[in-house]
């Protein structure tokens, strides 16, 4: 059987159509994101899992500032160095029309990436944030453990967003956040 050349045509432009991207909350209220996040589980990443790099005890603190900023520091140990401490503060701007569920984050400037809100608790108690290619993810809470329902949610929200949860990679914490020093 012979198709057309154009149904041949149409049957490539479907094949290779671009995945949307993943959908984001309807809003995220930034005063009530603020604050520490603890990372219970990520997609292995460059950052912290890159050459001599394995991050534990991993933190996000994020501070709303009067220009409307935030700023952000992400602390965490690396097991490949004894436990060695790891700071990395940026900044961050909430993307206009996207009531709060999509930020820009910088760590070097004049370098932003996408921080998406895909996944948050009515009560801001955990959250799941990815980035629009899915190459990024990571599900967070405020305290070092969370509840095996809720991250059995988070992972749900990943999986139905496109992401390859079979990826996810659980960090551990210990009961206290990273101190400086």
């Amino acid at each position: 059987m012979r198709l057309p050349l154009p149904a041949l045509l149409l049957l490539a432009a479907c094949a290779s159509a671009p995945e949307p991207p993943p959908r984001t909350v309807a809003s995220v209220d930034i005063n009530r994101y603020a604050g520490t996040w603890y990372e219970i589980a990520r997609l292995p990443n460059r950052f912290e899992d890159g050459s001599g790099t394995r991050c534990v005890d991993t933190t996000a603190d994020y501070a709303p500032q009067p220009d409307e900023t935030l700023t952000v520091l992400n602390r965490c140990r690396n097991a490949l160095a004894n436990g060695g401490l790891i700071e990395s503060e940026g900044s961050a701007y909430v993307i206009q029309g996207s009531n709060g569920a999509k930020l820009r984050v910088s760590f070097f400037w004049p370098f932003y990436g996408d921080y998406w809100v895909l996944g948050l608790d009515p009560g801001y108690s955990w959250a799941v944030v990815g980035t629009p290619n899915r190459r990024y993810l990571w599900i967070l809470s405020r305290t070092p453990r969370m509840a095996e329902g809720d991250y059995a949610e988070a992972v749900r929200i990943a999986a139905a967003q496109g992401f390859d949860v079979a990826r996810l990679q659980r960090t551990p914490q210990a009961a206290a956040r990273p101190a400086a020093g």
